[in-house]
């Protein structure tokens, strides 16, 4: 603890850099969660609605896609403030980590589904082909053929999400949404204290490199060749 204070003399309190961390966690577990719940069926939707597939309805797929694509394109930073009275009612508050697991949802979930209908459409058309020739349902077709041949993309998809989402948290943090973002605003930022912008910047830094190495593990097991 004494080298800690001699390299980083303005951090007062390293334990609120410790909570600060869970809080992040708290908040990356929570929305990504969420967020693959609702990307992962929202994202197959949207493959079997599209042109040429399986369920073809061009004018709900154009809705969804849509829908998809506002959400995916306003900054992250904007998405939170507009949904501050969303926010609000869903939770009964704007701040902390509940107050971010909305935005964080909402943020990640279409970017998730987007994802999830590409590495979809990697899967190779004899296979759904020979799985249509056997009798096979449309639910048994997403079950057990589409989601099993997709495995590799849709954790690779997972492994991007969770990323984009370390970086949506850490910029939560400029409107009090807590967690290694907020520290780093607060010390960081206002108070100037570039001890607490450089600790932060490395923990998150640390957390990606995690995420991705994790990821790329999971990929390479359960990617089909």
């Amino acid at each position: 603890m004494n080298m800690l204070q001699t390299l980083f003399p303005n951090i007062d309190d390293w334990g609120e850099i410790g909570r600060a961390c869970i809080d992040t966690l708290l908040m990356l577990g929570g929305s990504l969660a969420l967020s693959i719940a609702i990307g992962l069926p929202l994202g197959v939707l949207l493959y079997l609605t599209g042109k040429g597939q399986l369920r073809p309805m061009p004018k709900l797929y154009a809705i969804a896609s849509l829908l998809v694509n506002i959400l995916r394109s306003v900054p992250f930073i904007i998405l939170m403030i507009v949904l501050m009275p969303v926010t609000y009612f869903l939770v009964g508050t704007k701040l902390g980590i509940r107050g971010a697991i909305p935005p964080l949802v909402i943020g990640a979930a279409p970017f998730f589904a987007r994802l999830v209908e590409t590495a979809l459409r990697e899967v190779q058309q004899g296979v759904i082909e020979a799985s249509q020739a056997m009798g096979a349902s449309l639910w048994q077709i997403v079950r057990h053929v589409l989601l099993p041949e997709a495995r590799g993309g849709l954790f690779a998809g997972v492994t991007v999400t969770a990323i984009a989402l370390v970086g949506y948290t850490a910029m939560g943090g400029a409107i009090g949404s807590g967690g290694l973002g907020d520290l780093a605003y607060r010390y960081g930022y206002l108070s100037y204290k570039s001890d607490y912008m450089l600790v932060t910047v490395a923990l998150l830094i640390v957390l990606v490199q995690l995420l991705q190495m994790l990821g790329d593990r999971i990929v390479t097991r359960y990617k089909r060749h």
